[in-house]
């Protein structure tokens, strides 16, 4: 059987059984090694250094709990201080109580959180090992840091979220403004604020479709099953806010408030317990060297 390339490399003697996921991406793989013993691979485990699974291990009741990885913690935190402050901007009280200024300086600052951790994860997708064990590194540390993997679909998820970061950036960096224009409010607003959305709806997909066998709800009791699933919702939510947002061409003002405070909420808060799962992820998940080692 041919190897495919988006499998990382094998040690001598390995074979690749067979490959799972959507359309032409491979996001799991039974692999065998010299011995005939076959351990499984999937490309979330890979990226967050999580180890192979054997055949005899595979059940998801049964994990091992150790220390959560730096990266895990640092993408977690920033995800989480992003999250808190878009819920905290879309909480009445808090409008109600607070100058504007400072309501939109909130979910500024939120979004720069949320474009850290976004960058971290890229970062974390583009560095992963070249081969299936973590002990060999991607090369050079500019190839860690900035790269193109299209082959990859969890590289797609991390990369448009990124990019979906960076619209949030903008839109709300403009709200922060008081002399704008209807127009202007427009074009900087509202319309970032879509295609922000869109992204996080797009991304978030992808990571789902990642560890998703199938496009029914099909858990495999993951805790990135978990996460992913949460993501998608919130970026539903997120998505939902935007619909709200929309303007009244003939007042200009907000089509629906309510549902433009509630989608922002009950999204922030899914990526905030998304977020809470990450550094537990690692730690729980995560096989013993021993295991996954030739």
């Amino acid at each position: 059987m041919t190897v495919s390339t988006t499998i990382p490399d094998l040690p001598e003697g390995w074979a690749v059984v067979e490959t799972s996921g959507p359309a032409s991406f491979v996001t799991g793989a039974v692999l065998e090694r010299p011995d005939g013993s076959r351990v499984h691979w999937s490309s979330r485990r890979h990226r967050k250094g999580l180890g192979l699974v054997e055949d005899r291990i595979l059940d998801p009741a049964r994990t091992w709990v150790g220390r959560p990885t730096a990266l895990s913690w640092w993408i977690g935190s920033l995800f989480a201080v992003g999250s808190i402050c878009f819920a905290l901007g879309s909480l009445p009280v808090y409008v109600d109580n607070v100058a504007a200024p400072a309501v939109a300086w909130t979910f500024f600052i939120g979004s720069v959180f949320f474009t850290s951790a976004g960058y971290l994860q890229y970062r974390e997708a583009v560095a992963a090992p070249e081969g299936i064990f973590v002990d060999r590194q991607t090369r050079g540390p500019l190839r860690r840091m900035i790269g193109w993997k299209p082959r990859r679909l969890d590289f797609w998820a991390a990369f448009v979220q990124l990019v979906g970061t960076v619209f949030f950036n903008v839109t709300t960096f403009a709200a922060t403004r008081s002399d704008l224009t209807l127009a202007q409010e427009r074009h900087l607003i509202w319309a970032p604020d879509v295609l922000g959305s869109v992204a996080f709806l797009v991304a978030s997909w992808f990571a789902y479709s990642e560890v998703n066998r199938g496009i029914l709800p099909r858990s495999d009791r993951s805790t990135g099953w978990r996460i992913s699933a949460l993501n998608l919702i919130g970026s539903i939510a997120f998505g939902a806010s935007a619909v709200g947002a929309r303007y009244v061409r003939s007042t200009g003002e907000l089509a629906n408030l309510a549902l433009v405070n509630l989608g922002t909420f009950v999204g922030a808060v899914c990526f905030l317990v998304g977020a809470a799962l990450l550094p537990v992820e690692s730690a729980r998940d995560r096989v013993p060297e021993a295991a996954s080692t030739p």
